[in-house]
């Protein structure tokens, strides 16, 4: 080929590669174009993001600040709305009013529950200028002088603050925020709640120091990772003040502890399965949980006690529950003017020195079955029929009281015990006694002229806080009373006679000679007797501790006392299987036209809600084990701890706050419900939340929003029943949805 044929060619060649050297170019800036647009759309994206996330965190930071604070304004405005139109003393008023009453007059009163509830009455009687004069009567209208809305104002801010501690609750929990919502707007619109919180009653202190101890557990628990830290000892001391308060207004709140002890050993439980902790830190769990959860409420609970006593230094009308030496030293009392040597011939009431114990009694009642003699009994009210004669035995016949050289008793001595109204010697005879099989009845039998040896009783002095002689002396000495044919000793455990003994505690002839038998020990209380001088006053002295457990078992004796009645209708009373199904209510008040009504019930939509949840938690519970035992994994350790923590604990809380009343003997009314009723609330609150979180959002609202509007709407449709319905009650017929309701 010539010079210029190739001159072509490479000038062909030439072009070809430039042309695609110009393709390759646009080729890698298309691409670089692309590559830029690409990476301006992931970082708008992520800007984006960014700004939804901070958006989501700002709502929530705000809807954490707004929301409660929404809340309480509502739970403030469900308990106050129109407290004060009925003047009228309603319901256990009667009770609490005056127990309010008696701290104002420094008083000494005897009631079943704990103190610190009935010192805040006293302290909101108070606090609004109350001088303590007025008698509570049930249907009595409050005097001008007594500001009564005031009391009742104080007392609803115990029930309204009930309302953001389940939503903090809630929060600790950690519910979705729809359903920490859902929780709050229930106990907000809980009628019962509403109702029950707008009296001088101990109930809404009661719920709120419940609340506050499942927050407390709840708060507590997120910190879990983090033991020993600032927040971790916080919360857990929180706990334990709650409990200690709870405890300390009513005896139920015990239960509360009792659900906090069943984590604390699920949570020392698991800890002891951890081989990476030492023994020392594990140790130290202990210790701090005994004391922050044990020691601590113990503390506050003999506090309020060591308070109550601080207060109540007047002789009033509970003394007979205390031991003598605690009644002496009451201003005002009897029992010191009383000589100290005791005499034949002198009138005496007699206390039995075991916890809860009362003063021997009789009165003309016989017993129905066994000897049909006159009864024996503890009696914890004084009045005549405790007042005992001392008699010689019937080797002296002729003894008449007052008259002659003075016979003072000492131990060893036989005498006998005249009932001074009846005229009957106390006897004992071998005769089972009524409850107490295995052991003697004791009775009262012919008069001061007629009897037998069985009327005659050896005195044993057990020991004497003051004296150390052998003699008889007025509420120092112990004393045993032994009968010498029968050779058992006169006896009075806490065991509550039927109806036919008015509830009074049975007295029998125990045949155990138990010296260590403290309900075989007495002593004299109230001495009457002209020939001998007065006592002294500064010889008597009651530790605070013996005084503390004395009036403790007192309570529970006096409470376990509260049986149904076959004999008595009891309109007011109700079952434990009618709470969940709301299957009944209470009428608060009398129900005359005249009359602003108030009738306890819960709001339906929260009570047969929650309750099904609670049933519908246990059936889905079991389902799932069914599935673990087949090997399915169904839950992330996450989402099984908390199931667990925010699921089964509220239902664990209903168990232990419901079923005691179904197994005890007790009467029950709906009021001992609503603690339960929370955690049923709170199970609800788990289960929406639990399932509706895998459905799409617009559905989840949905449903939310038929939730809220329900609660509200059933709320309101009944308000009535809570702010007081005024005319004939007929009007509110339409109410009556169940025909068990008495609306």
């Amino acid at each position: 080929m010539d010079r210029s044929g190739k001159e072509g060619v490479s000038s062909g060649q030439v072009a070809y590669e430039s042309t695609a050297r110009q393709r390759r170019s646009a080729r890698i800036g298309s691409k670089l174009s692309d590559g830029r647009e690409y990476d301006n759309e992931a970082k708008l994206k992520s800007t984006q993001a960014r700004i939804n996330a901070d958006s989501r965190s700002l709502l929530s930071d705000v809807e954490t600040v707004v929301a409660p604070i929404v809340f309480t304004i509502l739970g403030f405005a469900t308990r106050m709305y129109r407290i004060g139109i009925s003047d009228i003393v309603t319901w256990d008023e009667a009770h609490f009013g005056k127990f309010g009453s008696h701290y104002l007059k420094r008083e000494f009163y005897f009631d079943v529950h704990p103190p610190l509830g009935k010192m805040l009455v006293g302290l909101s009687g108070y606090l609004c200028g109350y001088n303590g004069s007025f008698e509570f009567k049930s249907g009595d209208h409050y005097p001008p002088e007594l500001n009564y809305t005031f009391m009742r104002i104080f007392n609803a801010t115990f029930g309204a603050l009930c309302v953001p501690v389940a939503y903090y609750t809630a929060k600790a929990l950690k519910f979705s925020t729809l359903s920490c919502w859902l929780v709050a707007l229930m106990v907000t619109f809980e009628n019962s709640y509403a109702t029950i919180s707008r009296f001088i009653l101990l109930d809404s202190m009661l719920m709120l120091f419940t609340f506050t101890t499942f927050m407390g557990l709840a708060k507590f628990h997120t910190f879990k990772s983090a033991p020993f830290s600032k927040d971790w000892w916080l919360w857990m001391t929180f706990t334990g003040v709650s409990i200690g308060c709870a405890a300390s207004v009513k005896l139920v709140g015990l239960m509360t502890m009792g659900l906090v002890g069943i984590y604390t050993i699920h949570d020392l439980w698991e800890k002891f399965a951890d081989l990476r902790m030492p023994v020392r830190i594990y140790i130290k769990h202990w210790i701090a949980r005994s004391i922050c959860l044990i020691l601590v409420p113990f503390i506050i609970y003999v506090i309020s006690f060591k308070i109550h006593f601080m207060i109540l230094v007047n002789s009033g009308p509970g003394d007979a529950q205390m031991s003598s030496l605690f009644q002496a030293n009451l201003r005002g009392s009897d029992l010191t003017r009383g000589p100290v040597d005791v005499a034949l011939g002198s009138q005496v009431t007699i206390k039995n020195m075991g916890y809860g114990g009362g003063l021997l009694h009789s009165h003309v009642q016989t017993y129905p079955e066994g000897s049909e003699q006159q009864q024996i009994t503890c009696y914890h009210h004084k009045d005549t029929n405790n007042n005992w004669l001392l008699y010689p035995s019937w080797s002296e016949p002729d003894f008449k009281p007052g008259v002659g050289i003075v016979r003072k008793i000492k131990s060893g001595d036989i005498l006998r015990l005249v009932h001074q109204n009846t005229g009957r010697n106390l006897h004992s005879h071998q005769i089972s006694a009524p409850i107490t099989k295995d052991q003697n009845e004791v009775s009262c039998y012919g008069n001061i002229t007629i009897g037998d040896e069985k009327d005659h009783w050896m005195v044993e002095v057990v020991k004497d806080s003051r004296y150390s002689d052998k003699y008889v002396h007025t509420l120092t000495s112990t004393l045993r009373f032994k009968h010498p044919e029968l050779g058992c000793y006169l006896r009075a455990a806490n065991v509550n006679l039927p109806q036919w003994g008015f509830k009074q505690i049975e007295v029998t002839c125990d045949k155990n000679n138990n010296l260590r038998d403290k309900f075989t020990y007495w002593n004299i209380e109230e001495h009457v007797n002209e020939q001998l001088p007065p006592g002294n006053s500064k010889a008597y002295k009651s530790p605070f501790f013996e005084d503390f457990i004395h009036l403790n078992v007192a309570m529970l004796t006096s409470n376990n006392a509260l049986v149904p009645d076959p004999d008595k209708q009891d309109d007011l009373a109700s079952r434990p299987w009618q709470w969940p199904l709301l299957n009944v209510g209470l009428r608060m008040c009398g129900w005359g036209r005249d009359t602003v009504k108030y009738y306890l019930l819960g709001n339906p939509i929260n009570v047969w809600g929650s309750t099904a949840s609670i049933a519908l938690f246990f059936i889905i519970s079991f389902v799932y084990l069914c599935r673990y035992q087949r090997t399915y994994e169904d839950f992330t350790s996450t989402e099984f701890s908390h199931y667990i923590y925010s699921g089964m604990y509220p239902a664990l809380g209903w168990i232990l706050h419901y079923v005691p009343f179904v197994l005890m003997a007790r009467v029950t009314y709906v009021h001992h419900y609503l603690p339960a009723l929370y955690f049923a609330i709170l199970t609800l609150g788990f289960l929406f939340d639990f399932a509706t979180a895998r459905i799409p959002s617009i559905a989840r609202y949905f449903l939310y929003i038929i939730a809220y509007s329900s609660i509200i709407g059933v709320f309101w449709l009944f308000s009535p029943i809570s702010f007081g319905m005024t005319g004939d009650h007929r009007d509110y017929a339409y109410l009556n949805w169940l025909n068990t309701w008495t609306i």
